[in-house]
């Protein structure tokens, strides 16, 4: 296994935040949302480093927002055919087909990632990327999340963007192994890159 972003990549296109879009949408249901305003460049760059995953593997993001991780991701240099990304709100699902050209945007609810991932990309998850507000849930809808993921990516966990001082998910009592891999003052509010892991 590898990390297979290299350092640099394509030119960057025109900015992708919407701070406008996001904040529509957090005021519309902030249960949806994390955060009033898109992820930081220094938060995405975090996110970015922390990415594993083989060549032929992709990388999955839930809760894409505006898509400015996805952008960074392909900025790194990931082929936008390896970039999968999973979004509830139809509005922000438009959004995304428009500023991620070539990667594959799905509009639905996470919980359901087994049945809305095609079976040919089954245990060929490199990494996850979850922006959902794991932390506002109940357990019993924390584990639906947790159960999606592993059902798509075995044994892979997921790398999950917070703004908790810390963990944001009771990792013990879901069976899982957790790292604080980045932090960042340089977003608001300031951001944790955490890794779970299933237990073994």
């Amino acid at each position: 296994m590898s990390n297979a972003l290299p350092s640099s990549g394509p030119a960057a296109p025109a900015p992708v935040a919407n701070p406008a879009l996001f904040l529509r949408r957090w005021l519309a249901n902030p249960l949806q949302m994390g955060s009033i305003i898109p992820s930081s460049p220094a938060l995405c760059r975090r996110i970015v480093a922390a990415i594993r995953r083989a060549p032929e593997e992709a990388v999955l993001e839930l809760g894409a927002g505006t898509g400015v991780i996805g952008r960074a991701l392909l900025d790194a240099g990931l082929p936008p055919a390896r970039l999968i990304v999973v979004e509830i709100v139809p509005e922000m699902a438009a959004h995304l087909r428009q500023v991620l050209p070539g990667a594959l945007v799905i509009e639905g609810d996470a919980r359901r990632l087994p049945d809305l991932l095609a079976r040919s990309w089954h245990g060929r998850i490199g990494s996850v990327v979850c922006g959902i507000p794991l932390v506002l849930l109940p357990l019993a809808e924390q584990r639906r999340f947790l159960d999606a993921i592993e059902a798509v990516a075995p044994g892979r966990g997921f790398l999950h963007y917070s703004y908790c001082a810390t963990s944001p998910l009771p990792w013990r009592k879901h069976g899982l192994a957790a790292r604080r891999e980045a932090w960042t003052p340089r977003n608001f509010p300031p951001a944790s890159v955490w890794r779970y892991t299933p237990m073994r």
